[in-house]
């Protein structure tokens, strides 16, 4: 099955019976949740005592529900899907794992989502626990599980569900890097995108299936070049990069659709700040004649529902007497949008990287290096709770010591800046060193172009021999987002400090209120 997009559609020419053939479907959907069950600052973060109730907070479960009842009293046929990442970003998950998410998805009435890196940040056995607990289809195509006794026979590659008497088939995709952002284990492999939609479509439209919908956690970018790469997909729901698309503002990254060889790609950002609501025009062989929409933002317009509301603060009350502690201050707000952070310098990673310098300097330390896909959310200025610290820093990764050689450290860098045109979680920020990059220079071919090491003296050329005693967290440590080079028995490693959002606490507290600065320790020639 080919699709194709008309952009215009008259009835002139066209008889009755073929006018009522036209199928019409409302795609509600949402991506990179994060365990964002209570609202949500502008700054992604946690939403202070007293803002929600004067509508400058966004998100939020109670939120979603009475926007999905509203959306589906707007539609004959609708759908309601996510692009995966439900998993971590606030207590909620360190508390509850996947507990709440299976609650509150049930709860909206999902009809499937696909596999995100993070519903494997705790391995398959969490996210099995997960699809145990929900009431629709977990979908993930592009992967042999095999041989995981968890998820063998149980995650689907793609599923086929019923819609006004149509059939709609759904096919999921996680991210081809999967085991440099998470941890599946090593009875998983993932594969190519492409090939594995391809796969599952050519399944489906065997078995009479002609409207297709791909649920993506792998980028903006990645859809695009599934969408162009392949044949028979309708609609894909995105997620990973946190996209926002949209018709009507100036930040966004694309349209709302964005059509790629007659594929309308979507997504809607994260954290629930917006729901996402496709309206989608078929006709009688499950072609695209009419594809359009919007993100309706989530703000203080829509009434929170209350029985949502009251099952949140219920299960809330457990996490309050930890994130409620106020554990610091700061003088201004601290950007740490994914943004800014994964792609140069940023207040936050500078912020990070001399918090986790500061806790091993006494051991003789004297680098660090922070992955930005770690780094969260920004703070606002003034007091800092502990809830907002686990917002930035929701991982639970501890501090990591470890030797490499001025040469190791150099070949991390560049993977570091080898993804910056993806905007990929890998991109350092660093203290006790400072670095230039060239952008022209092809990935892992040269473009870290000078490496400067603090010393006593001041600022001195990295050499190449040296063995450099360095901090980052035990996730990047062994090999995380990339960092290859730092995994293995050979480091003198501790893998096991304090966890990251304590020191991160403890430093700030220790500052007074912070002033967040950058100083040009990246730079990009």
């Amino acid at each position: 099955m080919f699709t194709r997009f008309l952009t215009t559609v008259t009835a002139f020419g066209l008889t009755a019976g073929m006018v009522a053939a036209d199928y019409k479907l409302t795609i509600l959907h949402t991506n990179d949740f994060h365990s964002r069950f209570e609202p949500i600052s502008k700054y992604d973060s946690g939403c202070r005592e007293g803002d929600n109730a004067e509508g400058k907070c966004f998100g939020g479960s109670a939120r979603l529900v009475t926007a999905l009842a509203d959306a589906r009293r707007r539609s004959n046929n609708s759908i309601l899907v996510d692009g995966g990442d439900q998993f971590q970003g606030s207590l909620f998950y360190t508390y509850y794992k996947g507990k709440v998410a299976a609650e509150m998805m049930n709860k909206m009435g999902y009809d499937g989502m696909t596999v995100g890196n993070h519903e494997f940040d705790d391995g398959p056995e969490v996210l099995r626990g997960f699809m145990d607990a929900v009431e629709f289809p977990v979908l993930m195509s592009n992967a042999d599980v095999s041989a995981e006794p968890h998820l063998a026979d149980v995650l689907q590659k793609s599923t086929v569900i019923e819609r006004g008497g149509e059939k709609i088939g759904l096919i999921g995709l996680t991210p081809e890097d999967t085991h440099d952002l998470a941890s599946p284990g090593k009875n998983i492999s993932f594969s190519d995108p492409v090939a594995a939609v391809q796969g599952e479509v050519d399944r489906l439209t065997a078995l009479g299936v002609n409207k297709i919908v791909v649920l993506s956690h792998s980028g903006y970018r990645v859809d695009q070049e599934v969408a162009a790469q392949t044949r028979g997909v309708d609609v894909i729901v995105g997620g990973h990069s946190n996209t926002y698309l949209s018709n009507q503002s100036e930040k966004a990254a694309g349209p709302y659709p964005t059509m790629v060889n007659g594929v309308a790609i979507v997504q809607a950002y994260a954290y629930g700040k917006f729901l996402g609501e496709l309206n989608v025009t078929f006709d009688d062989a499950g072609n695209i004649k009419v594809a359009a929409g919007e993100p309706l933002i989530m703000d203080g317009n829509v009434v929170e529902d209350s029985d949502t509301l009251a099952r949140i603060g219920e299960l809330a009350q457990p996490l309050d007497e930890i994130r409620n502690k106020v554990v610091a201050e700061t003088a201004a707000a601290v950007e740490g949008d994914r943004t800014v952070c994964r792609i140069q310098e940023c207040q936050m990673g500078n912020l990070v990287a001399d918090a986790m310098l500061q806790r091993v300097k006494d051991q003789g330390v004297t680098i660090a290096i922070a992955n930005s896909g770690g780094i969260r959310a920004s703070l606002e200025p003034g007091a800092v709770t502990m809830g907002e610290v686990l917002t930035v820093l929701p991982f639970q990764n501890t501090l990591s010591t470890f030797e490499i050689s001025g040469e190791g450290l150099i070949a991390a860098l560049e993977n570091g800046v080898s993804q910056v045109e993806e905007v990929k979680g890998r991109f350092p920020q660093v203290a006790g060193l400072k670095f230039s990059w060239d952008a022209s220079v092809a990935p892992n071919e040269g473009r870290v172009q000078e490496v400067m090491v603090a010393t006593d003296a001041g600022f001195a050329p990295i050499e190449a021999a040296k063995t450099y005693l360095v901090v980052t967290n035990n996730y990047v440590r062994n090999g995380g987002d990339g960092y290859k080079i730092f995994a293995g028995e050979d480091k003198n490693a501790y893998d096991f400090g304090p966890d990251l959002a304590d020191v991160l606490a403890e430093y700030l507290a220790a500052q007074g209120p912070y002033q967040p600065y950058v100083d040009g320790r990246i730079s990009q020639k």
